[in-house]
């Protein structure tokens, strides 16, 4: 889009066809790559791998973790949405608990007073 001063703007979500075929084709060599290296390095030491593994993500997490951010939020959401409602419920009936064991601890007490006053009239 033409701006006043003359000079071309494009916006930064508009990625040239040309460009995207040239990411395609990186990514698949870089791919590439790190199969051909892992082999080698399954055929000297098997437990080079793990660091291979960890070197390419974090070689490809720049590029994608924006997207999967974006794709894990709502998923996020909902956790934090279930953890609430959980601890809600949870309270809940931790406080009728709570309440079902002071009302037989009354009643106990209760008990034991009329037990007490019982026995003192039998005795008198």
């Amino acid at each position: 889009m033409p701006t006043g001063n003359g000079q071309a703007s494009f916006s930064e979500d508009v990625t040239p066809p040309s460009q995207e075929a040239h990411e395609d084709g990186v990514v698949g060599k870089a791919v590439a790559a790190v199969a051909v290296v892992a082999v080698g390095a399954a055929l000297f030491e098997v437990a080079l791998l793990p660091g291979i593994a960890l070197g390419a993500a974090a070689v490809a997490a720049p590029k994608y973790l924006p997207k999967l951010s974006a794709a894990l939020n709502p998923l996020f959401k909902s956790a934090v949405r279930g953890t609430y409602k959980l601890a809600q419920k949870s309270k809940e009936m931790f406080h009728e608990a709570r309440e079902h064991v002071h009302d037989a601890v009354a009643e106990v007490k209760a008990e034991a007073e009329t037990a007490a006053k019982d026995s003192e009239r039998h005795a008198a």
